[in-house]
């Protein structure tokens, strides 16, 4: 089992930042892929980014490179979502996820992960 716990969500005004964080436990994860997703009200959940723990490759969505950076700290098994030049439309609740085997596309997919958690909220004003 892998226990997840996202941190850093709150409130903040359009072109601000946030730095988000997801402590993992549990499992090791050395080939491992830790992804960020998000999903706001009414809507479906979409990928942000992910990393894979072997080598620092990343993959983001196509609409958030350039503002959003993912990140890893191996030492303490954490993952940061940076998250800068904000928007009203990024208000979501942002979900850590982990996938043990995706390749490729795959990687960019709800399905394809396992272990989620609880998310935390971002709210964007105008």
């Amino acid at each position: 089992q892998v226990q997840l716990v996202e941190s850093g969500g709150g409130l903040v005004q359009a072109g601000g930042s946030l730095r988000l964080s997801c402590a993992a436990s549990g499992r090791t994860f050395s080939s491992y892929i830790m992804g960020w997703f998000r999903q706001a009200p009414g809507k479906e959940r979409e990928f942000v980014a992910a990393i894979r723990w072997s080598n620092d490759y990343t993959y983001y969505a196509d609409s958030l490179k350039g503002r959003f950076t993912i990140s890893r700290d191996n030492a303490k098994n954490m993952v940061f979502l940076q998250m800068n030049s904000l928007k009203p439309e990024d208000t979501a609740v942002y979900y850590c996820a982990v996938d043990r085997y995706c390749a490729g596309n795959e990687c960019r997919a709800v399905s394809s992960y396992d272990y989620w958690g609880q998310g935390t909220q971002v709210t964007v004003s105008s």
